[in-house]
């Protein structure tokens, strides 16, 4: 033996047991059916199996409905990718349903929804753009939201209400699909996070550090205001952002807790396409310690929101 210091332990001193015995966590008894053609979507919920994020939704779906219930804040935190992929109808269908009371966001999810409001398409192909000098160059853009949020500091807006509010009196023609028109409507707060230098129209002549910085400072007391009545059962959601939200988020529960607000027995979940430190920490983990689930959901947007947003709307009651 080429190690005899290390003696090769004896099988016929294994102990074993009958799996009639042992503990098991799959039962054949708890397996789904699959979903026949034709059915409907209670049928394919029925259809998930009960186990690992099939069963965490289910629980995520369940947490919403009792923080409804119960009047307490669902909040919405986003990136702008939600909406370049088309979530904008469904999100306003949710906001107009009452499943949404706050959303934050960032200064590119204000941007594209602009340009939805104004042109009816957005995003464009930055590769192609970048080095030619017409990347971000877009006059309207730069222009018109520049001006709305000028005007919304001067009215002791923040930035979210002021483009709403701009949205309303500027009558773009697709105001339909807008996100922060139909909020604004409906006196759904929206408040916007921007990190200046990450939005071309920033870079725009008519951009003023000094309104950015007065309006993000407006909407950053605005969230803390309804992260404030989480306690008890409200939703946080982050949906898509791995820096500004999270962060953002994080601060407003510590600025709460400094000012003697009580954060306990809340829920929080993400959606992402991987795994990230700052939502991990800041989103699912920091906030609920002191009692509540946080949640965190692999997946493409385009997927995964449609289908919380389906099993909200048909959730068991």
């Amino acid at each position: 033996m080429p190690y005899p210091k290390y003696r090769l332990l004896d099988k016929k001193k294994l102990k074993t047991q009958s799996i009639k015995e042992r503990r098991s966590l799959v039962h054949l008894e708890d397996f789904p059916k699959p979903c026949p053609p034709g059915a409907g979507f209670r049928a394919f919920i029925d259809s998930m199996p009960p186990y690992l994020a099939a069963k965490e939704l289910r629980e995520l779906t369940a947490l919403l409905g009792e923080a409804r219930q119960k009047g307490k804040p669902i909040i919405w935190g986003m990136g702008a990718h939600a909406i370049k992929l088309g979530l904008g109808p469904l999100l306003i269908d949710l906001m107009q349903r009452g499943w949404i009371s706050a959303i934050a966001t960032n200064g590119a999810m204000m941007i594209h929804d602009f340009e939805l409001a104004l042109a009816g398409h957005t995003s464009e192909d930055v590769a192609e753009n970048l080095l030619g000098g017409t990347y971000g160059n877009t006059e309207e853009t730069g222009l018109f939201l520049n001006l709305a949020l000028k005007d919304g500091l001067a009215q002791g807006m923040g930035a979210g209400e002021a483009v709403g509010h701009y949205l309303i009196q500027a009558r773009l023609p697709h105001l339909d699909g807008s996100v922060l028109y139909n909020a604004y409507r409906l006196n759904i707060p929206v408040t916007i996070h921007p990190a200046i230098g990450t939005d071309f129209i920033h870079y725009h002549p008519m951009f003023s550090g000094e309104v950015t910085g007065a309006l993000a400072e407006r909407d950053f007391q605005l969230l803390a205001a309804i992260v404030s009545e989480l306690s008890g059962g409200g939703v946080f959601l982050n949906i898509g952002s791995t820096v500004i939200v999270p962060e953002v988020f994080l601060k407003a529960v510590a600025y709460c807790a400094a000012q003697g607000a009580v954060l306990e027995n809340f829920h929080t979940a993400v959606f992402d396409f991987n795994r990230h430190y700052r939502p991990l920490e800041n989103v699912c983990r920091r906030p609920t310690s002191r009692g509540g689930r946080g949640f965190y959901f692999i997946g493409p947007h385009e997927v995964m929101i449609p289908l919380l947003a389906a099993m909200i709307l048909n959730r068991q009651a």
